[in-house]
């Protein structure tokens, strides 16, 4: 049974960071593409960001560009998403999601449907 953990959510100042994390546990943590969602009140879940299975491909939605980097630490089955310069509208749960189908090891997606397991999801808050 795979298993996704995200952390580190909260509530935050506006121009704040926050780092985020996911512990994916039960399976092969270094052959899967990893992604980063969001989910705000009202609103569909969107695609943050997303990072390849050898880690060296990564993609950012244009509205997280330049502030969120992800990383991922094979060795600890773990991927990252810092967020710099927080805005209130960055408010949201915060979900990761593995990739299990092999597209290549440069590969990663931007479309929900390519996930196949999803963690429970981390609240972020910031303040204005």
């Amino acid at each position: 049974q795979v298993q996704l953990v995200e952390s580190g959510g909260g509530l935050v100042q506006a121009g704040g960071p926050l780092r985020l994390s996911c512990v994916v546990s039960g399976g092969t943590f270094s052959t899967y593409a990893m992604g980063w969602f969001r989910q705000a009140p009202g609103k569909e879940r969107e695609f943050v960001g997303a990072v390849s299975r050898s880690g060296t491909n990564i993609g950012y939605a244009d509205s997280v560009k330049g502030r969120f980097t992800i990383s991922r630490d094979n060795a600890k089955n773990t991927v990252y998403l810092q967020m710099n310069t927080l805005k209130p509208e960055d408010t949201a749960v915060y979900y990761c999601a593995a990739d299990f189908t092999f597209h290549g090891s440069f590969y990663y997606s931007s479309k929900r449907a390519e996930y196949d397991f999803w963690g429970q999801g981390t609240q972020v808050t910031v303040s204005s």
